[in-house]
């Protein structure tokens, strides 16, 4: 199907629409150099091999530990059929979302999901022996699984692995975290930022958000089939950092697409230590300048952990960021750019570098959203290809030549309202399907 009219020479005289990102709210914190889940204060972390996986090459156990009991906070999927380490992690964690945890440990290769009663006790037991060998309450330790649903953990590598993991455990162990909770992940996701106290409270003192994820494919709201832990040594309360967590996940990890499917153990974890405070230093509360902040860091952090995701969608070559503007409400700006960003035609398009808008537009058709299509316009990659929802004539060999950068931003406006956002996602090229096809070989 034809959705352009080429020019002949030059481009019609039509300005970029120019959509704000969300991300460029939060690019004026530097990322710190080989920063990650262990760079903030009062943490360590590591990542062995310890017999989940076959290869003896592949690390395949995480472990995240605080040097003293700290504040935490998680979400989950929210997939029915969810996986018993999270189910665990949430009663460890009163079902409220947060309280007081010692360590995070994580293994890659099996989900331990689908699995019964059974995949219930392994899950208890595994934290136990982890407990056991850091010297804390089992309860004191959350737990995460990712890989292939429906087989079960065995308890060796558990038992085997817990103590070198904790004899292992350093403030350079990040890295090695962040490699241990790989799938099908390329490389791995790990990010840092800093922050002053000074001016806001705490003065002197210097805080850190740090964190890592994984996740590659099986994508999508709500949370994508992620694994992450955030670490901060700012002193915030539990029920204060699940605040936090929330509104920054919305907008992060939430706004992430690879190929529209949700996952069984979805888990973002955040933990603070409050050890780059000074002594008897007072917790950072919502509605002051201090915990803004801190929000603001964290907000940094999850989006740049969710870029990356996107960019490593399975089998991606492209970052695709649909910025909707002008919709009438919240809800519609999410689902017109939800339905853009998961649109397989969308997606096939931007792979064989086709400025195809009309597959844009009949995603947005589609999408629930409410708008007129006459007040409708969409650019691709800052090249004008639609007004007032009618062709408007490009060039086809610039938008090859733009085609060209890695990132491809999609530019919507609904002319309906106020209301915008911003998601991300990757294209579909043949590889994902190669790839999706092999998991469990």
């Amino acid at each position: 199907m034809t959705n352009s009219v080429p020019s002949s020479g030059s481009e019609a005289d039509v300005a970029p629409l120019g959509n704000a990102s969300t991300a460029e709210r939060y690019a004026d914190l530097p990322f710190l150099p080989n920063g990650g889940v262990a760079s903030a204060k009062g943490f360590k972390a590591c990542g062995i091999h310890a017999g989940f996986r076959a290869d003896p090459k592949r690390l395949d156990f995480a472990l995240v530990a605080a040097d003293q009991p700290a504040a935490c906070a998680a979400v989950f999927t929210t997939n029915v059929f969810c996986s018993a380490p999270v189910t665990v992690s949430k009663e460890r964690l009163g079902g409220v979302g947060y309280g007081t945890v010692r360590a995070v440990a994580i293994n890659s290769g099996i989900a331990n999901a689908a699995t019964g009663d059974k995949g219930l006790d392994t899950a208890r037991q595994s934290s136990a022996i982890v407990a056991d060998a850091l010297g804390c309450p089992a309860e004191e330790v959350l737990v995460a699984s990712t890989g292939v649903i429906g087989q079960h953990l065995q308890m060796e590598p558990f038992e085997t692995g817990s103590e070198k993991a904790v004899s292992t455990l350093s403030s350079a162990g990040g890295h090695d975290a962040a490699c241990a909770i790989m799938t099908t992940d390329t490389h791995p996701k790990e990010y840092a930022v800093s922050f002053s106290g000074s001016g806001i409270g705490y003065e002197g003192c210097s805080f850190t958000v740090g964190g890592m994820a994984k996740g590659s494919g099986m994508i999508m709201p709500n949370m994508a089939t992620m694994i992450s832990v955030i670490t901060t040594d700012a002193p915030i309360a539990a029920n204060d950092l699940h605040t936090a967590l929330k509104a920054a996940v919305d907008m992060s990890f939430n706004k992430i697409t690879v190929d529209s499917d949700t996952s069984t153990n979805d888990s973002c974890f955040l933990l603070a230590s409050g050890e780059a405070a000074k002594p008897s230093a007072a917790y950072m509360v919502p509605g002051t300048p201090a915990f803004s902040a801190f929000e603001h860091a964290l907000r940094t952090v999850c989006i740049a952990l969710a870029r990356t995701m996107a960019t490593d969608g399975e089998g991606a070559t492209r970052l695709i960021t649909v910025n909707v503007a002008g919709a009438k409400t919240v809800e519609d700006a999410d689902a017109a750019a939800r339905t853009v960003a998961n649109s397989p035609l969308v997606k096939t398009a931007i792979y064989g570098h086709d400025a195809n808008w009309g597959r844009i537009a009949a995603a947005l058709g589609r999408s629930g959203a409410a708008f007129d299509q006459e007040s409708v316009g969409i650019d691709i990659m800052g090249l004008p290809v639609c007004r007032q929802g009618l062709t408007v004539p490009f060039d086809e060999e610039e938008a090859l030549r733009r085609f060209e950068s890695p990132d491809v931003v999609i530019d919507i406006n609904l002319g309906a309202g106020d209301e915008a956002t911003t998601m991300w996602t990757c294209d579909f090229s043949h590889e994902y399907v190669t790839i999706n096809g092999d998991y469990r070989s």
